[in-house]
């Protein structure tokens, strides 16, 4: 904490952080306000985890506040249920998303159901931060991009910001709210950039999506690493005269249905953009949102850019599978085009 009293003594309200920087003060932060958080993991005590997420907080904390856990995604799930019931604020980290399957059952079997069996008796207040994503160039099952796994799972929300800024504000977000949040971050944004980042607390608010470039002919819808994606092909269109609005979902479960509806009104025209599979993608429930509520505004049918119905390959082969800007400008192209 006293780099950040520094900057507050010297009238700074803000600090340069990335992505990275961001998650690891806003877990600093919490874990000086609240003795009942604890953070458990795999390697992100000592060793600060595998992308130093937890950097100095083990130091800092202590081994019982910061735990170093078994290899057992499963059992540090479980323990974080436990933990969770009984008064305490657990936060799990599992090291990348494809390493979580293993913990599957008990999400889905206790962490979400926990609040109606009991009847609200019992609430699971934690948090479970997972890296996932394609473009590290990291080893198979490590670039996983599965979010609909939870999506689907009434009973735990889901975020995944895409700058440090929101990093930061949705963990603590995620941290506050009384049920059970999974925190998905691009490691492809981990160290993109730097975003000035409010020193103190600050909350982004879940459910909600944000306007990150206002447009007037296509809307493009996207999260995580595909935002920046979506600015490189908005700038590649408007160099051929077509004006893009951008969104970015923020949380993906509840998704925000009205900033969705109401700029693809303004626009008549959408391209959903995520790196996960096509089939069974959060894209299909994004075309159904768009369907639902501005079916009759629409110019074109709504374009896709995603993923291939294949495991993500090999790092040779990753940039190929990846949606790239050319691609999706192509998509843009089709709808304003039809």
């Amino acid at each position: 904490m006293a780099q950040i009293k520094e900057s507050i003594t010297n009238n700074e309200t803000t600090k340069q952080l990335t992505l990275i920087q961001a998650i690891n003060d806003g877990m600093r932060l919490l874990l000086e306000e609240d003795d009942r958080t604890i953070i458990l993991g795999e390697d992100i005590g000592k060793n600060g985890g595998v992308f130093r997420a937890t950097e100095g907080l083990q130091e800092t904390f202590g081994g019982d506040r910061v735990v170093d856990t078994p290899l057992s995604e499963a059992g540090i799930i479980g323990t974080s249920i436990g933990l969770a019931v009984n008064g305490f604020r657990p936060i799990a980290e599992i090291q990348f998303l494809g390493f979580i399957y293993p913990a599957y059952e008990q999400i889905m079997t206790h962490v979400s159901r926990i609040r109606m069996r009991s009847m609200s008796r019992f609430t699971v207040p934690m948090v479970i931060r997972a890296p996932y994503g394609a473009g590290i160039r990291a080893p198979e099952i490590h670039s996983d991009s599965t979010e609909t796994l939870f999506t689907h799972m009434p009973g735990i929300k889901v975020v995944c910001p895409s700058n440090p800024y929101d990093a930061k504000g949705l963990l603590i977000a995620a941290m506050e709210d009384p049920d059970p949040v999974l925190v998905l971050e691009p490691m492809k944004n981990y160290r993109s950039k730097r975003d000035e980042v409010p020193v103190g607390k600050y909350t982004v608010e879940i459910g909600k999506g944000k306007i990150v470039r206002e447009g007037t002919d296509v809307t493009l819808i996207a999260w995580g690493a595909m935002i920046s994606i979506a600015e490189k092909a908005a700038k590649l269109a408007a160099q051929k005269g077509i004006s893009c609005e951008i969104i970015d979902l923020r949380t993906l479960y509840p998704i925000d249905r009205d900033i969705i509806a109401n700029s693809v009104k303004k626009t008549t025209r959408a391209v959903i953009i995520h790196e996960a599979q096509n089939t069974g993608g959060l894209g299909n429930d994004i075309v159904s949102i768009i369907n639902d509520t501005a079916f009759l505004y629409l110019r074109a049918p709504i374009e896709r850019i995603t993923g291939f119905d294949v495991p993500v390959p090999f790092f040779a082969l990753e940039e190929h599978y990846l949606p790239t800007a050319a691609r999706v400008v192509e998509g843009i192209e089709k709808v304003v085009h039809f």
